[in-house]
């Protein structure tokens, strides 16, 4: 079972992957479907460190 500090670094980690990305702006974002995949990916893994969080 991981605990509430492994749960931040996982946030905190998403986080900077979907920051590494999200600058190469909206017009890559709207036409590349793997980007998008990708960006959702990494916000499900915060939703899920989130609600696990006690």
């Amino acid at each position: 079972m991981r605990d509430d500090r492994e749960r931040i670094q996982d946030i905190l980690d998403a986080i900077s992957h979907i920051e590494k990305y999200a600058s190469k702006g909206r017009k890559a974002f709207d036409h590349d479907e793997l980007l998008q995949i990708w960006m959702i990916y990494h916000l499900e893994i915060i939703g899920e460190a989130v609600r696990s969080a006690s």
